[in-house]
């Protein structure tokens, strides 16, 4: 039996599954760990490659690890799947992850820093108390149109439907339904004002990161997805071409080809659903406001081919690769005018 050189880590709330296996392959190890055990652990062991899954609390345990001088290599679990013999339990999970770190075409992830982290978690945390906020608007909306008042659709007139419920000398809201609209209606500035804090951090966080400043300049990208972008890919250089990263992101038509026949489906929306989600609604956004966007030959001509929610697609795709190259390249983007 040889030396530990290998380890598969299979992550868990309260109980680790260890999977430790020698430079020829022979399994050297297989243990149980408590949470409170994986540092001391670890850090009795020589330096070795520890394999995890990128699931949750994988960022955190492998800047724990790498800190012992483990080398850590994380991957997507759908990767890992594969490599599972049989029934699925933490012992199988963890010599499967073992066996996938080891292999020469395996895809890993970068691991992100706490700040990276720290980012990505203003971003989750806006996302759900917008959530919160059209959930309490819409439910205000259908309360109030019982009674029939009706306001216009948009955030911007949700401060008349909350004067409406605050104005005592209206008549079409019975005294009840008012104190329940009322305690709504807090909730939804509440709500407002926690958003408006977040969106100022995440502006704080912009500044200060040169990769969202240059990802700025791209026509279509904000500040908030050239944050969510700069926290979330932590090398560009792990894609190969920007088209790689635009299919990591699924901006990309599904292909089932076979036979030498080749199928092209709908995207394949695979990936990041939140940074998909950004890019395609900042591509709508800029094509019904931008004068340049929309005086592009190809714009146009794929206006006259296919539906506008395909051509917002398209150009978030496009998006997607000037990003990639403006990160890669660590240059502002130029406009095609000013760069002839």
């Amino acid at each position: 039996m040889g030396e530990l050189t290998t380890i598969g880590l299979d992550l868990a709330k309260h109980v680790f599954q260890v999977h430790g296996v020698d430079a020829e392959g022979a399994v050297v190890l297989r243990k149980q760990l408590r949470r409170s055990q994986v540092v001391t652990f670890f850090s009795r062991l020589p330096r070795c490659v520890v394999g995890m899954e990128a699931c949750a609390t994988a960022h955190y345990w492998a800047r724990e690890l790498g800190a012992l001088g483990h080398e850590v290599q994380l991957m997507p679990a759908q990767y890992v799947k594969a490599y599972v013999k049989r029934n699925k339990n933490d012992a199988a999970d963890a010599e499967a992850i073992c066996e996938a770190v080891t292999r020469p075409t395996m895809r890993f992830v970068p691991v992100k820093t706490a700040d990276q982290q720290s980012a990505l978690l203003l971003h989750r945390g806006r996302e759900r108390l917008v959530r919160q906020r059209t959930g309490l608007v819409n439910a205000v909306r259908g309360h109030l149109a019982e009674f029939g008042v009706i306001a216009p659709l948009g955030l911007r007139h949700v401060g008349k439907l909350i004067s409406t419920i605050r104005d005592e000398c209206d008549a079409r809201l019975p005294d009840l339904a008012r104190q329940v609209l009322q305690v709504l209606a807090i909730q939804i500035e509440q709500i407002e004002t926690a958003i408006a804090a977040l969106e100022k951090q995440l502006m704080a966080w912009h500044k200060s990161n040169p990769v969202s400043q240059r990802l700025a300049t791209i026509p279509g990208i904000g500040p908030i997805i050239a944050t969510a972008i700069a926290a979330t890919v932590v090398e560009p250089s792990g894609f190969r071409s920007g088209r790689e990263f635009a299919a990591w992101l699924g901006l990309v038509p599904r292909q089932s080809s076979t036979g030498g026949k080749v199928r092209m489906g709908g995207i394949s929306k695979r990936g990041n659903q939140y940074l998909r989600r950004l890019l395609i609604n900042g591509a709508s956004a800029n094509l019904l406001r931008s004068k340049a966007t929309n005086s592009n030959p190809w714009i146009i001509g794929l206006r006259q081919r296919r539906p506008s929610l395909v051509v917002a697609v398209a150009l978030a795709n496009k998006t997607a690769r000037i990003a990639w190259a403006v990160m890669q390249r660590k240059e502002n983007y130029q406009h095609m005018a000013v760069a002839a």
